[in-house]
């Protein structure tokens, strides 16, 4: 018996072509409408990710021009863009007020798959924010009214009592949206899709809003 250890060959380029063949992902559902691709990958989304599918980051700066960055929800999406709500005193309320540019990321960690969206932020109407409103929880509904979100609060047993004094008002009957309470709408200037891909050879594919639809193109990863 020969005291050498057995080195295995090192896999030919063939070999590994077809590796990493084997492993393609499906075809991209559109690569001229961002769109459609993005409710096919939602879609999935929501099918397979355990929690808040339509959790997002949104990006915004403030008055110095500093990044802020924080988690809020997806509630509407078409062709005219991402809709989120929140209270428009709010820190990125503010923000977007003094500059009303913004950049969301969904990170789908089950799928391996992110998508990028950059562009102008616009307030919804406001029949559009009362429709909302009128579909959350009435807990929901009476914090929107009770909390002074993003400014300083100097006890817990403050924003309970606020909530205890707001439900008292308003009792058994509707509970109305408030004036500080709304929505807005990214409408994307630019969107990119990235999925996990074997040997980190990912897939990117950019979409850029041109006059009359969007231009696509691939990205080295």
């Amino acid at each position: 018996m020969s005291d050498k250890t057995a080195i295995p060959p090192s896999p030919s380029e063939d070999d590994y072509v077809r590796q990493v063949t084997a492993a393609e992902p499906p075809a991209l559902l559109s690569e001229t409408d961002p769109f459609l691709l993005f409710d096919g990958w939602f879609q999935e989304a929501v099918a397979k990710e355990p929690h808040d599918a339509n959790a997002m980051a949104l990006a915004t700066v403030d008055a110095s021009g500093v990044p802020d960055v924080r988690m809020v929800l997806l509630k509407g999406v078409d062709s005219t863009g991402f809709v989120f709500f929140t209270n428009l005193e709010s820190a990125k309320g503010r923000q977007l007020a003094d500059h009303p540019q913004a950049a969301l990321l969904f990170h789908w960690k089950s799928l391996r798959r992110q998508v990028r969206a950059r562009g102008e932020v616009t307030a919804v109407s406001d029949a559009e924010a009362d429709a909302y409103f009128a579909t959350r929880a009435r807990p929901a509904q009476i914090g929107a009214w009770a909390s002074d979100q993003s400014r300083p609060l100097p006890e817990r047993l403050a924003l309970e009592k606020r909530i205890a004094e707001t439900g008292l008002r308003f009792g058994l009957g509707k509970v109305a949206r408030p004036p500080h309470w709304s929505g807005y709408r990214l409408a994307p200037q630019s969107l990119e899709f990235w999925r996990d891909r074997p040997f980190r050879l990912h897939e990117r594919l950019a979409f850029d809003r041109a006059p009359g639809g969007w231009t696509t193109s691939r990205l080295f990863p």
